[in-house]
């Protein structure tokens, strides 16, 4: 009688002791989710700081990049501009990129898992359609950075098949990842990552140092990291091993103490 009474008395409180996930589910999610080797170094996509990637130097015949979360930096998508892509942007927080160019286009919404055109949302698949027009086999590939601040699992969880498979390249700032110990919150995470392994597999891993790390059952998960994903087809065997941290990898906050990826999220089994 112990323990509903005291999930009866912290809810009263605002509180809500949840169930913990088996630590097994968690550990086999995380080896699902180990860097994978590459035959194609990593190259820094953006700034020596916050808003700044590593993604795998297979950028070429890319010719689109979506980019929903602009906040105030647009340096990752400056550097794709560049390079000859045409960048296109959502965030209704702002009303517009903090940089401008010639190939940037920008919506003020936010990306969901459904269309509200009243209160400004829109799927990831109705904004590409709108820009670009239905897929198709002849769709070039494209990249995918999202920094959505946790709305990432709702639009992974939305996104057709057909879309997902034509971006060769996804980078993802995965937030609150402390909260896949508790059974609800990873009957809604898991299955986005288990989503994105079926065609793609992680290449990098870098924790953001924005938040700490939480260690659970000999576990350790940093709260909040940034995934780089390739498309399986574009997976070459190779003698290369990653390295933790990476000699690109840089700390998103200054002033805070960095944190390194733990060894069993990189170490496979």
């Amino acid at each position: 009688m112990a323990r509903p009474f005291l999930r009866q008395m912290s809810t009263r409180a605002g509180l809500y002791i949840g169930k913990t996930t088996r630590a097994a589910d968690v550990r086999s999610l995380i080896k699902g989710l180990n860097v994978h080797p590459t035959d194609h170094k990593l190259v820094r996509i953006g700034p020596v700081k916050d808003g700044g990637y590593l993604v795998p130097d297979d950028l070429t015949g890319i010719v689109n990049c979506f980019s929903p979360g602009v906040s105030d930096c647009s340096g990752f998508e400056m550097d794709l501009a560049e390079r000859g892509m045409t960048v296109f942007m959502a965030d209704r927080s702002v009303d517009g990129p903090a940089d401008e160019h010639v190939r940037f286009r920008f919506i003020k919404k936010f990306l969901a898992s459904y269309d509200s055109p009243s209160d400004g949302l829109i799927t990831l698949d109705s904004w590409y359609r709108e820009e670009l027009g239905p897929v198709t086999a002849d769709t070039p590939d494209a990249i995918l950075q999202m920094d959505i601040e946790g709305a990432e699992y709702e639009v992974l969880h939305s996104l057709s098949d057909e879309l997902l498979n034509k971006f060769r390249i996804i980078v993802v700032e995965f937030h609150r990842l402390h909260q896949l110990l508790d059974r609800f919150s990873f009957s809604l995470i898991s299955p986005a990552f288990r989503k994105l392994l079926r065609t793609h597999a992680v290449v990098h891993i870098h924790p953001n140092n924005v938040g700490g790390v939480i260690n659970f059952a000999g576990i350790s998960v940093p709260m909040t990291m940034e995934f780089t994903f390739l498309r399986r087809d574009r997976l070459r065997p190779t003698q290369n091993r990653p390295v933790f941290p990476h000699p690109l990898d840089h700390k998103n906050v200054a002033a805070k103490p960095d944190v390194v990826l733990p060894p069993s999220w990189y170490q496979l089994q």
